[in-house]
């Protein structure tokens, strides 16, 4: 059992970690652009997305490694064992979105119930950190006018 605690454990530290690394080079790119203020916003928003779409990728991965080996448990339902249909059931989960028509089954539910908190708080820690980007923007505009 310290195997897969370990395993979740791992998957979520390079989540968090790219994350934190994105966010902390938007930090630092973001105002070094060339560009209105405005389109500095779009930028990071895009980055974003390429960043929990890349973390989800990281949990597709392990699911899928886990499906096809021995005691992780597996994915049923609407599943053909492809690593395309564990980013699918990845995307449903880190957005908690949660279709249902792909259920984990033995110690996989771990790593579900784990990337949908994971990605909970990743997606809000985006939008606190866009917020505070426009925030600045906004200030600077009003300064500006």
């Amino acid at each position: 059992m310290v195997h897969i605690w370990i395993a979740n454990a791992v998957v979520v530290a390079v989540a968090v970690g790219i994350h934190y690394e994105f966010l902390y080079q938007l930090t630092r790119y973001l105002p070094r652009l060339q560009i209105k203020h405005r389109f500095r916003i779009v930028v990071g928003v895009f980055a974003s997305l390429f960043a929990h779409a890349l973390q989800i990728w990281i949990f597709a991965l392990a699911y899928h490694v886990m499906h096809h080996g021995e005691d992780w448990g597996k994915l049923a339902g609407n599943f053909s064992g492809s690593l395309t249909d564990a980013a699918y059931f990845s995307f449903t989960t880190y957005t908690t979105l949660g279709y249902g028509d792909i259920e984990p089954s033995g110690h996989l539910r771990f790593l579900a119930g784990i990337e949908s908190l994971t990605g909970l708080v990743l997606i809000t820690w985006t939008a606190s950190f866009l917020y505070l980007e426009m925030r600045k923007d906004w200030s600077l505009r009003a300064d500006d006018e």
